[in-house]
């Protein structure tokens, strides 16, 4: 199959996602092996990442790879700053970093650095197995490629559940999101979100389903005050595959820890869940998953 769009991904894998046959980084690139031949894109891998791909035997003769320090030499760091690069020929298009929630790595400044300019230049960080194999997947049908049968039962949108959450700055922009791609989110067999964010979704509705709408989400507490625990549980019981999380970089956030939890739930069912923190990626996931949607 011949792309018009050559992207250029930044790869990194915390240990315990590495070494093991059956490892999140073996089950990533297995899986999708037919994508990454579809769309041929740059691989800008850590060190550390790149030896385990070699020793396990992944990606044979493949051609389109770039060597980055291992992390302790700043692998992650350089990582980042090719995520801000406006130069084509530098620039990263979005970030795998399959993310160990037990691992201290990655709470390190450059990790937590790396998903934030992500979230500022609208670029997908994706920390999950689930995600990252989602993105290739949809990248590649929008390029012109077939739907992979086996992964059908994860795009039968009215078997599965969505989380939509917004910073206080960003719920306006969810709702415009949210109407924009109004039948695609309709077609969930369930919604969520913490507090206010949840009522206004539910206004949303009824303006477009009337009476029908009322009860189009349900709205749990406000994160500050537990909602993103009560959604982490969701996803921890396989009921919530999916969190579309509007993040504002911008400002302080007193309830940090309680979105890191979200975070980890999901990470720790990293072949099942996945987590979009920007409006961009947002946007287009949302738009893509539309055309894969199965039913």
């Amino acid at each position: 199959m011949s792309t018009t769009t050559r992207y250029r991904i930044g790869l990194a894998a915390n240990r315990a996602h590495q070494d093991a046959p059956n490892s999140a980084l073996v089950q990533l690139l297995q899986g999708s092996r037919a994508r990454i031949e579809a769309l041929q894109p740059e691989l800008v891998v850590v060190g550390r990442t790149l030896d385990a791909i070699g020793h396990l035997g992944l990606l044979p003769n493949y051609p389109h790879i770039e060597r980055f320090p291992y992390g302790r030499q700043g692998g992650l760091m350089k990582l980042v700053s090719r995520v801000v690069d406006s130069d084509p020929a530098r620039k990263l298009d979005a970030i795998i970093y399959l993310i160990d929630p037990v691992d201290p790595s990655s709470t390190f400044p450059e990790a937590v650095a790396l998903k934030r300019q992500c979230v500022i230049h609208g670029k997908p960080f994706l920390s999950t197995m689930a995600g990252a194999r989602e993105w290739f997947e949809l990248e590649a049908i929008a390029n012109g490629a077939a739907p992979d049968p086996k992964l059908d039962p994860c795009f039968n949108l009215s078997n599965e559940g969505i989380a939509l959450i917004a910073h206080d700055s960003m719920k306006s922009r969810m709702l415009a999101l949210a109407e924009r791609h109004f039948d695609v989110l309709d077609s969930f067999a369930f919604r969520c979100a913490t507090g206010t964010t949840g009522g206004l979704l539910n206004e949303l509705a009824m303006k477009i389903k009337g009476e029908a709408g009322r009860n189009w989400v349900k709205p749990f507490l406000s994160g500050p005050l537990g909602g993103d625990a009560q959604i982490a549980e969701l996803i921890l019981e396989h009921q919530c595959r999916r969190v579309l999380f509007l993040e504002d970089p911008h400002v302080a956030r007193q309830h940090e820890a309680d979105i890191q939890l979200l975070e980890r739930a999901a990470r720790t069912v990293t072949d099942y869940a996945s987590c979009m923190s920007d409006e961009k990626w947002g946007d287009r996931w949302l738009g893509l998953i539309k055309q894969r949607q199965v039913g």
